[in-house]
């Protein structure tokens, strides 16, 4: 399997697949605790943010504020994902975030309440996600053989699913006894991501080719390698404007106080609710792979979230935002496994890196922007219009990208043939 050690290649077949299963379930513990960090974090940020300022610029903010170190370092982080140990770059910037964390919990417990400091120890998390993203995605596929790569991602996605399940509702609950306790919490569950993330033995360094120098060359390659493959830029690029257009999780703390006339676990129930549909979809897909018309079926995934948003605008029940959110969540997770599978099959080892770190800025940052973008609107028109005119547009882009990326609307199954 291509980047497979030098070392492991040594050992039995079966030796071999416990090694690299050994790291699976620590890569997959990493994931799941980072992931439900950063949801504790984002619960306590969004409530506390709102109950000071009543602003809904105030948590578009946030959400640019995370957005803007992926964006200054995005070239970068891939050149150091592929150049240095991956392994290594994953802990340390899973380090730094909870080094913000447990700056955030400081701040907050002197009670000096201001809104710049937040939002400069978001843009420290930020940094930590920008560099620790790519890096954690070009392992995956070296802890599994590549023709079970798509049963590990949707695995991966439960894992995380899980986590943005349980990470809301218990920073709701911890709200409760007062926000040092929510960011004390995120701070461990970040320190312990990075603890998981330090017990894998795969070799995650870069093989033996030379350490490639620091220009323009090496570090637009990553954008250069998707643009050449229309089906890999129709699906990144898809995502991106989705997410941009229909990303409400940022406007969640205003429905929870504001429409739904709810508490702190409240929200953190409304934020758990799309990882709910999330984690059936990703288990259904680990039982049932998808086996034909891939293509097709993301655009219908995209195409579902976006009607299940518009939804979520008009409602004004509990029970039926919930059960919105959750298909949001569904059909989310369909696109993530078809997208990352298609992404992690179609790129080379040395390229991983930055692939992965243009796929970051293109997909998980799109969420920052996309959080920035719901709040503008929000402020200008309000929640309810904001949202609803973010699943319409998803849907408008969806039927587009069938016309653009034809390529994409035709691809057939997710495995392609090695790019060795």
């Amino acid at each position: 399997m291509a980047g497979v050690s030098t070392d492991s290649k040594h050992r039995s077949t079966a030796g071999y697949v416990a090694f690299t299963y050994r790291d699976f379930r620590y890569h997959a513990a990493f994931r799941f605790l980072s992931g439900a960090a950063m949801q504790i974090q984002n619960v306590g940020v969004g409530w506390y943010l709102y109950t000071e300022t009543k602003s809904a610029w105030a948590l578009g903010f946030a959400g640019l504020a995370s957005f803007i170190p992926s964006l200054v370092f995005a070239l970068f982080t891939g050149h150091v994902a592929d150049n240095f140990n991956r392994r290594i770059v994953v802990w340390l910037a899973f380090l730094t975030c909870g080094l913000s964390s447990l700056i955030l919990t400081v701040l907050i417990t002197t009670g000096l309440f201001s809104t710049w400091p937040i939002y400069l120890c978001l843009i420290l998390t930020g940094a930590g996600r920008s560099f620790g993203n790519p890096a954690g995605n070009a392992i995956t596929p070296l802890l599994v053989p590549r023709e079970q790569l798509s049963n590990a991602i949707s695995w991966y996605s439960i894992s995380m699913q899980t986590a943005t399940i349980s990470g809301p509702a218990l920073g709701g609950l911890l709200y409760f006894f007062g926000p040092t306790a929510v960011f004390s919490a995120a701070t461990l569950g970040f320190l312990a991501a990075a603890v998981c993330e330090s017990m894998i033995r795969t070799s995650t360094r870069p093989d033996d080719r030379p350490r490639q120098k620091i220009n323009w060359e090496t570090l637009s390659a990553g954008l250069r390698f998707i643009y050449r493959k229309p089906e890999l830029f129709g699906a990144i690029t898809l995502d991106l404007v989705a997410v941009l257009f229909g990303g409400a999780t940022s406007l969640l703390p205003i429905v929870a106080q504001d429409i739904l006339q709810t508490d702190p676990f409240g929200l953190g129930l409304l934020r758990s609710a799309p990882a709910v549909g999330a984690i059936a979809m990703a288990a259904a897909l680990a039982y049932f792979p998808l086996k034909s018309k891939v293509g097709k079926k993301l655009l219908l995934a995209v195409a579902i979230y976006g009607f299940a948003t518009i939804a979520f605008g008009l409602s004004t029940s509990m029970l039926l935002s919930l059960g919105f959110l959750a298909l949001m969540g569904a059909g989310n997770s369909l696109s993530v496994v078809i997208r990352h599978t298609m992404v992690q099959i179609e790129t080379p080892d040395e390229m991983r890196g930055r692939v992965a770190a243009v796929n970051s800025i293109f997909t998980g940052t799109s969420n920052d922007l996309g959080d920035f973008e719901s709040g503008a609107v929000a402020a200008l028109i309000g929640v309810g219009p904001a949202i609803v005119f973010g699943g319409a547009a998803t849907i408008l882009c969806a039927i587009l990208w069938g016309r653009l990326f034809p390529a994409l609307r035709d691809r057939d199954t997710l495995l392609g043939k090695s790019p060795h």
